[in-house]
Parts: structure tokens; sequence; C-alpha cells
């Protein structure tokens, strides 16, 4: 089964060589294209880091939504 980041690392070489091969054909030089299509394989990254971000199946199951302020119990400076 296909997730998220199976199709984020498809993308990235197919935004990198794509769309370069795309801008140099509407006339745009390699120079120029190159950089555009790094810059939009770079936001593909960045979102798939910090907008989506990875996280551990075990870390979200093992909250349970209770507060833990209830349990602990605070020593007196005395």
């Amino acid at each position: 089964m296909t997730g998220y980041y199976d199709y984020v690392l498809g993308l990235i070489p197919l935004a990198l060589f794509g769309l370069t091969g795309g801008l140099v054909q509407t006339s745009l030089s390699l120079t120029q294209a190159v950089p555009i299509a790094a810059a939009v394989a770079a936001g593909i990254i960045g979102h798939a880091l910090f907008v989506r971000a990875p996280v551990s199946t075990g870390a979200r199951s093992s909250f349970d939504g209770t507060d833990t302020r209830k349990n602990v119990r605070l020593q007196n400076a005395d």
C-alpha cells in the first residue's frame, strides 16, 4: 500500500527532471530551469517534513488524553 511519503519520494525526481525538461521546452535556458525545478522539489520536501511531519505510530497511540497534572503532588518550599 502506497502512502503519502511514497508519493513524495516519487515526486522529487519527477519535479527535478520533468519540470526542468518542461521549462527548457518553453524556451527557458537550462540555468534558469534547474533552480526553478529545484525550488519546487525543495517545497515538496519541506511540505513532507514540516507540514505533514512523520510521527511514529507508537508515539500517537501511547497518548490516552488524560491530564497528567492531576497526578502530580507539589512539594512546599518550607
